[in-house]
């Protein structure tokens, strides 16, 4: 479900590189990230195997496919659809928790849950109704709302925030639930760019450029896995703050999967349009993309290691000064430009790995 709101969100900004577009982008992989981060979340907090938890994610399945279905025209005819799956999504999950469920600890999570659900439902669902500049301020509200309560670890009247020791039942399990979406959204850059390549006359610039985008796809996971992805399971466990990790994460992958998406965006115009100038804003994804996953896969080693290493700071700023200087060349050496930097990281990391034993994560944060 989610690897095909990814693709259809790439989609979207392929089709509108401007202000407006990104802004949209945003808006969308935003809904469509907290859909999934909540449900991992919840499905952590109550044990994923017991049986209302497997009917609680068939209602989110259901919920996510109505939401990618009208993601397309989100922001014009399907609006109200796209904002009422959404709400649907999240107000129906805290109650059927809480009518399901038993013990008081479950339905007090379920009720802090439909509490603030309930608050950016009006926003949300207001949105659906309006038009323009007002459609767009209400959803970003609604988003701050969303985002912000769970920051703040949903505090609700009469019942308090989530207390931290609760989160370490879900921390446990955060690695592998991050892996398993930065997976997805490398699926959804795979699919892209394979379907933009099948829908095109094949040429020779055109097969290049759909091996660029293979070799960018290889880089990323590479990257995301070296030594922070593969230790952050045990930075964890020896954090005195595991609620802090499972805060932040989402916010750190957000970042790194708006990258893939940005990325998505970039390759599937530089396999439609490989030998066409490369415009600003066009210059602004290819690279972008790769950008703001190194500004997250920065904050996520940080996370782990309680500083970053140089090569990610070198790479933001190869990226930074190449943007401009590609205005005007062919939209494929854009391409290979963000590929040939994401490569420079990666053999960085090779070469830092081979020269030093593994290094342990850092003590609590």
């Amino acid at each position: 479900m989610f690897v095909a709101a990814l693709a259809l969100t790439s989609r979207s900004l392929a089709q509108r590189l401007d202000w407006v577009g990104v802004l949209q982008t945003v808006v969308l992989l935003m809904a469509v990230w907290w859909v999934w981060s909540v449900t991992a979340l919840a499905t952590d907090l109550y044990h994923a195997q017991r049986p209302p938890i497997f009917a609680m994610t068939l209602w989110v399945m259901l919920g996510t496919i109505l939401m990618a279905g009208s993601l397309p025209g989100a922001f014009s005819d399907h609006a109200l659809v796209f904002a009422g799956a959404y709400v649907a999504i999240h107000v129906g999950r805290g109650f059927f928790l809480a009518f399901t469920l038993h013990g008081r600890t479950a339905r007090l999570h379920a009720s802090r849950f439909i509490f603030w659900f309930v608050v950016s439902a009006v926003p949300w669902l207001a949105g659906g109704l309006m038009a323009g500049m007002a459609r767009n301020l209400l959803w970003a509200a609604a988003l701050a709302i969303d985002y912000g309560s769970a920051w703040l670890r949903y505090p609700t009247p009469q019942l308090g925030r989530v207390p931290t020791f609760q989160y370490k039942v879900a921390a446990d399990h955060l690695a592998e639930r991050y892996r398993q979406f930065f997976t997805l959204a490398l699926g959804d850059l795979i699919l892209v760019t394979t379907l933009t390549y099948a829908d095109a006359e094949v040429t020779a610039e055109r097969t290049a450029a759909l091996l660029v985008s293979f070799a960018a796809t290889v880089l990323l996971w590479q990257i995301y896995v070296h030594r922070a992805g593969a230790l952050l399971q045990a930075a964890i466990q020896s954090s005195r703050d595991p609620g802090g990790f499972v805060r932040s994460a989402p916010n750190t992958h957000l970042l790194m999967v708006a990258g893939v998406v940005a990325a998505a965006a970039g390759f599937e115009n530089v396999i439609a349009h490989p030998t066409e100038r490369t415009t600003p804003w066009l210059a602004g994804v290819i690279l972008g993309g790769p950008a703001l996953f190194m500004a997250g896969r920065a904050r996520f080693e940080y996370e782990v290691f309680s500083r970053v290493s140089p090569s990610r700071l070198v790479a933001l700023l190869v990226l930074a000064v190449a943007a401009p200087a590609l205005v005007l060349a062919p939209s494929l050496v854009a391409g290979v430009t963000a590929a040939l930097v994401l490569g420079g990281v990666a053999v960085a990391d090779g070469i830092r790995a081979h020269g030093n034993p593994p290094e342990p994560p850092a003590p609590a944060m």
